[in-house]
């Protein structure tokens, strides 16, 4: 899906995020998203070794 989006989409893409929100508010969502996305992963993680764990 986000394959499809190229250089000029993805641009555009920002500046109508800077638009809506303002150049302060980026950098908290980008800092929000940025945890929300290490604790998926570390989630996940967890998930798979637990399962990996409970196969041996």
């Amino acid at each position: 899906m986000l394959s499809n989006i190229g250089i000029p989409g993805l641009i555009l893409i920002l500046v109508l995020a800077l638009i809506i929100f303002g150049p302060k508010k980026l950098p908290e969502i980008g800092r929000a998203f940025g945890e929300t996305l290490k604790e998926f992963k570390k989630s996940t993680r967890d998930l798979t070794k637990d399962d990996d764990d409970k196969r041996k």
